[in-house]
């Protein structure tokens, strides 16, 4: 099959000739009709993974038919429209019994600890326990895009955020999360301030609902935090980082209202340095700091209902697609070029 590879950190992917995978006992392989790219891939190739080893094939939103099946699979056949979180879950340690499949201890993820899906076939463990059923309405670029921006967001934003309608909810960092925590935030009935440098990235929050957006580089000495704190007549119930960096973590909580909720949905590595909280004002406003980490196949259903009904349209952040000889160039450059929206590889094309 031909799949985009890495050899070095950081250094110019290329598209070549891998072998093809094979399923295992309890897995599948999935034809990829198409799969996201995302700044976590970026992350990935840059070095910030310790689970990569190399040489290495990224990618992790995808959706796609399965092409092979394992013998000990019992809910799935070959031609199944699927699609998978980014997470994939064991589904027998403490944390799948409790259904925290999203924080498994012996989790997999496509792309970080393993061949991922830059490719024309992904192979993916445990498919009982972590595939979800495509409805045929479902584009396969949409049905991407859900794996991990938008289903973390959904999430992100309404289990562990507990939006409600008429709260004030921040969104520093408007990204394919961001922007999908803008558009989950806004259909529930909350009103959202959107934080981002990009003009670009601005207007699409302005479409997908938000009722103010914020450049940061623009505001005054107190920063993002100070305009969503004016904005919103005393701080944000709810506020989420979906950029990851420690100036957007800081901002997302010192923006927040006294009890208000920060939900780190972004990722830190390591080379971004430490993180600054104001913990004296966790501590005296008894604001909650929380982390969000994907979102459980079996949890797939009520996001997939909205979906499905049009209140929510993650069709609408697809904003390009591209051919697998273009992902190399592509991935290299979410590290410098502010992105504007999801773009999809279409590994057919």
């Amino acid at each position: 099959m031909r799949a985009v590879v890495f050899e070095r950190y950081g250094e110019r992917a290329e598209v070549r000739e891998v072998p093809d995978p094979a399923p295992a006992r309890d897995g599948v392989v999935v034809r990829v009709e198409a799969t996201g790219l995302c700044r976590s891939d970026w992350h990935g190739w840059a070095g910030h993974d310790a689970d990569i080893t190399l040489p290495h094939v990224p990618g992790h939103e995808l959706a796609g038919v399965v092409e092979a099946v394992g013998p000990d699979v019992v809910n799935w056949r070959a031609g199944d429209r699927v699609t998978v979180p980014f997470v994939c879950a064991c589904g027998s340690c403490a944390d799948c019994a409790a259904g925290d499949h999203q924080v498994c201890a012996r989790q997999s993820q496509p792309g970080f600890t393993h061949w991922g899906s830059f490719a024309e076939y992904v192979a993916l463990d445990h498919a009982d326990v972590n595939l979800v059923a495509v409805p045929e309405e479902l584009s396969y670029a949409t049905a991407a895009a859900l794996g991990c921006r938008f289903a973390t967001a959904f999430r992100a934003v309404v289990a562990q955020g507990r939006v409600k309608a008429g709260e004030w909810v921040a969104v520093h960092g408007c990204g394919g999360v961001g922007l999908s925590a803008v558009m989950i935030a806004a259909a529930a009935g909350a009103r959202v301030v959107a934080v981002d440098t990009a003009p670009g990235a601005r207007e699409l929050a302005r479409e997908f609902g938000a009722a103010h957006c914020v450049d940061p580089a623009a505001v005054g000495p107190g920063g993002a935090a100070q305009a969503v704190r004016e904005l919103t007549g005393g701080g944000a119930h709810l506020s989420l980082d979906a950029l990851g960096s420690p100036a957007t973590a800081a901002a997302s909580v010192s923006g927040l209202r006294r009890r208000g909720r920060h939900v780190q949905v972004g990722l830190l590595p390591a080379a971004a340095g430490p993180v600054a909280l104001p913990l004296e004002r966790v501590i005296g406003w008894e604001l909650e700091v929380l982390g969000s980490h994907g979102m459980a196949a079996h949890a797939y259903p009520p996001m997939l209902e909205l979906v499905r009904s049009g209140a929510l349209r993650p069709d609408l952040l697809v904003t390009a697609t591209i051919a697998l000889d273009a992902a190399p160039a592509a991935l290299a450059s979410m590290g410098t070029a502010p992105g504007r929206g999801v773009t999809v590889i279409l590994p057919g094309a």
